[in-house]
């Protein structure tokens, strides 16, 4: 099993929180990792999968079995398939609040899960366990040319061919699409129009969101395909980059950049069979942006945020480095050994006042393109520079 970077913060927290809620995209590994993790504390586990009719059917009375196990951490897998369970948890809490009783692990995103908050603030602590990293699989030996080609998904990583690789996010993408997003959130959405929405967020992986086109293009209003957005975002399917407009006088485009999370969902929706074809593919540099983009998120300090910058007179930056108001890095990130920078990005320095740029390749020593601007692979990014920006 691939050692995630997240167990260790869900071990203090189950140490600190009576219930922790584990949030991700379906097929990550969070029930795997909750087992193991209550496992290694020498802990009883009573587990529940809310998904299956006999298993909710044994939580008609969920006060009554819980007190029969006050001291085995319960596990309540896919808890947005039950949201009248969070109100009931409350008084359990409190009549007996004991950390680590209660894990909850939920393919939905609080925000989209209605009553979770107001039910168990106080009591609960929410963890996102995203698809496996970089720096994770680079621990297992796994490639960063396999990584960004398969994505983050444990069974598509580790497949034994790329034939079985593109089998199985097949069948994943479909069951999404045919099954997964309606019960999610417990709404009737249209199967081609999904499928087809999501095939052309994949073919514009990394532009503006524009609202309008897309509704133009599927033959429905923006306030639906905004809720369609919605429900690939609360799914972790898709990450939205908001754009900086903060202390500038400049005009900005102020809508998000779309990107699909996962790579390896990105090369199959596109048509890329083999690794051997991604860097021919014209969406390479696209891809290349993505990866890296979720790749920082995934691992950067709490106190950074990110966003993209573009003015209308042609200064832009891929990604901007937030510390509350104050941007700190500029970056750009190339599908190439030996990146030209554009005027724009040299603008963005100036508009920003910005002492330091940044270049991310795929691979490469890290080297000094001027005074202000260094260039680096990845890897080199993610372990050295990023966790030192303040």
């Amino acid at each position: 099993m691939i050692k995630r970077l997240a167990a260790k913060e869900i071990s203090v927290l189950l140490k600190e929180f009576p219930a922790i809620a584990l949030l991700g995209p379906r097929q990550v590994g969070k029930t795997t990792l909750a087992k193991d993790l209550v496992k290694k504390q020498k802990k009883e586990i009573l587990y529940f999968d809310l998904e299956s009719d006999s298993d909710a059917a044994k939580l008609q009375d969920p006060e009554y079995i819980f007190d029969q196990y006050k001291d085995h951490c319960i596990i309540l897998d896919e808890v947005q398939r039950a949201p009248k369970l969070f109100a009931q948890l409350r008084p359990i809490i409190d009549s007996y609040r004991k950390p680590g009783r209660f894990i909850l692990t939920g393919s939905a995103s609080p925000d989209l899960i209605k009553g979770v908050s107001e039910s168990l603030a106080g009591r609960i602590a929410f963890i996102e366990l995203a698809p496996i990293n970089l720096l994770e699989a680079k621990k297992s030996s796994i490639s960063q040319d396999q990584h960004w080609f398969r994505g983050g998904f444990p069974l598509a990583l580790l497949a034994k061919t790329e034939q079985a690789f593109i089998r199985w996010t097949e069948n994943f993408i479909r069951t999404y699409i045919e099954r997964d997003l309606s019960q999610l959130f417990g709404v009737a959405l249209q199967e081609k129009l999904i499928r087809n929405f999501w095939h052309m967020l994949a073919a514009n992986n990394g532009s503006i969101w524009n609202a309008e086109v897309y509704a133009r293009s599927l033959g429905i209003s923006a306030p639906t395909i905004k809720r369609y957005l919605d429900f690939l975002e609360g799914a972790f399917l898709i990450r939205q980059l908001p754009a900086w407009f903060v202390n500038t006088n400049k005009r900005l485009v102020k809508s998000p950049k779309i990107y699909l999370r996962d790579s390896g969902l990105l090369h199959v929706m596109n048509r890329v069979r083999t690794s051997a074809e991604l860097p021919l593919n014209i969406g390479v540099g696209a891809s290349w942006e993505g990866y890296v983009i979720e790749q920082i998120f995934q691992l950067k300090p709490d106190h950074l945020d990110l966003y993209f910058y573009r003015t209308h007179h042609g200064a832009e930056c891929d990604v901007l480095l937030v510390n509350g108001i104050k941007p700190v890095l500029a970056l750009e990130i190339k599908y190439s050994s030996s990146p030209v920078l554009t005027k724009g990005f040299y603008s963005v320095m100036e508009d920003l006042r910005l002492d330091q740029g940044w270049v991310i390749i795929p691979s490469g020593k890290p080297f000094k393109i001027n005074g202000k601007v260094e260039c680096s692979n990845l890897t080199y990014f993610l372990t050295d520079k990023l966790q030192n920006l303040h």
